[in-house]
């Protein structure tokens, strides 16, 4: 897979961490240094951290669903996707009830916009991609992206909150798509 579409992986996986962040830049009085960096390492971790756990949970099955690999990713990617979709467009409230001030909801937040990445490390297990490159590159937007949010929802407030998950979901289906029709036809 190229650096390209790892990076559109990334960005499509951190968009939870975008809404997420900038739904906090909305709510916070002063922004401070410190509290960004602490989100956004968080944030970055925990991205790294999942779909690594994935890769090595996929390690296991590998053999035994070799067949039909580019499936799983398929239906995998599609499903993160269009969870992403469906939440931004039916259930925007979800993002409201958020606050990273305390540590236990920020490392709850962390986590539950990174399960996604879980899935996402499965999928790379199976097409036997290397998990290196993803998972640095992950963990590094996650980084930049809850930083970027974190700001832009300071200045902008809550008109684009609801866009990013659109986004992030669009780009995994399309990528989803992409890797069964590569698999199936033998396309790149």
């Amino acid at each position: 897979m190229d650096f390209w579409t790892l990076l559109l992986i990334a960005l499509g996986l951190t968009m939870d961490c975008f809404a997420v962040s900038l739904a906090e830049g909305v709510s916070l009085r002063e922004l401070r240094m410190r509290h960004a960096l602490l989100v956004g390492i968080t944030f970055g971790f925990m991205h790294a951290l999942m779909p690594t756990i994935g890769w090595f949970a996929g390690l296991g099955m590998r053999p035994y669903i070799q067949a039909f690999d580019h499936w799983i990713a398929f239906v995998l990617l599609t499903f993160v996707g269009g969870k992403m979709i469906f939440e931004s467009v039916w259930r925007p409230e979800a993002s409201k009830r958020r606050n990273t001030q305390e540590l236990v909801i920020l490392l709850t937040l962390a986590w539950a916009t990174s399960i996604d990445a879980l899935a996402v490390g499965l999928s790379f297990s199976f097409l036997r991609l290397q998990i290196v490159l993803p998972v640095i590159l992950i963990g590094l937007v996650a980084f930049c992206v809850s930083l970027l949010g974190l700001y832009a929802g300071k200045r902008l407030g809550p008109r684009f909150e609801r866009y990013a998950g659109l986004v992030g979901g669009s780009l995994l289906i399309g990528i989803g798509l992409r890797v069964l029709l590569e698999h199936t036809f033998g396309t790149s």
